[in-house]
């Protein structure tokens, strides 16, 4: 019996051996991260970073570069997390680790890629707090995990998503369109069967799964909804996958503003104009974030 290429996919996700071992470490580091900030303690957090030799030294970089107006030497990953805050090294360390599973030979380019991630992050905790929800800082985790997916099917079907991403580049069709149609399965669902299986909170796991249908949501429907909208307002604004989609998009005809707006009411009142215009800024610090995290080995 001949297996269909969503059916082999689904098979190479059991065989966890063969993805990287990174998730061994950003699993524990996740979840305590997302503790509120002021019970987190320093050594603990040093702790779990110095356990991926190439997270710590990209954290020392980061924590020495003049973009987090650090102009005095730091010389360990506890002095790293004192110096940055907690805050940040939460956003650090979170993009660090997802950056550090990128396999080579991507065929979107990886910097592109994480441009993308982080760029929907830091609009998802804008947005979050311009219409009172209630958790920006959860937004903004939701916003650079919510294509977790994308890199699972880097490492699972490298030749079959290369298809896919080329096929949605020249069609300038949305990329899960493109994931469907080539490989009968898209990247929320290859993200949330790999979450699942590394106990990633249900949160997240719910944004990774449907930030592209955030109706079918079983829980957390605005926090998917605000994600999906970022993600939307990212990819109409040239922060998306290194090519345009051909589409018209009225945000507020998107089912996602719907499901946001019962629980938000004042995404009612959001002047669109300005919001977007407001993005525009977020790119540069974005695109020198990727450039001082991302090092090919």
């Amino acid at each position: 019996m001949v297996t269909t290429p969503r059916e082999q996919l689904l098979k190479q996700l059991d065989r966890v051996d063969h993805l990287p071992s990174l998730p061994v470490v950003i699993a524990p580091l996740l979840s305590y991260l997302q503790q509120p900030l002021d019970s987190l303690q320093v050594n603990e957090v040093a702790r779990l970073i110095e356990q991926d030799e190439s997270l710590a030294a990209q954290c020392l970089q980061l924590a020495n570069s003049p973009l987090f107006g650090r102009w005095q030497a730091v010389e360990s990953v506890r002095g790293a997390v004192v110096s940055l805050g907690m805050r940040r090294m939460r956003e650090i360390t979170t993009a660090c680790s997802l950056i550090n599973l990128t396999p080579k030979n991507c065929p979107i380019d990886p910097t592109v890629f994480w441009e993308h991630s982080l760029g929907v992050a830091l609009a998802c905790r804008h947005f979050a707090r311009e219409i009172g929800y209630d958790d920006p800082d959860k937004a903004y985790l939701g916003g650079l995990l919510h294509d977790f997916g994308v890199v699972m099917c880097f490492w699972v079907a490298p030749k079959e998503f290369a298809l896919a991403y080329a096929q949605a580049s020249s069609s300038h069709v949305p990329l899960a369109e493109a994931e469907t149609a080539v490989l009968g399965i898209a990247h929320p669902e290859v993200g949330r069967v790999l979450a699942e299986k590394w106990h990633m909170p249900s949160d997240l796991t719910q944004v990774i799964a449907w930030h592209h249908d955030p109706e079918r949501a079983t829980e957390h429907q605005a926090l998917v909804a605000l994600v999906s909208l970022a993600d939307l307002l990212c990819r109409m604004s040239g922060i998306g996958y290194g090519y345009t989609e051909d589409r018209e998009v009225d945000i507020t005809h998107e089912t996602a503003f719907r499901v946001l707006l019962a629980a938000c009411p004042d995404l009612q009142k959001l002047d669109w104009e300005r919001f977007t215009f407001e993005m525009e800024a977020y790119l540069e610090e974005v695109r020198r974030l990727v450039s001082l995290v991302y090092r090919r080995k």
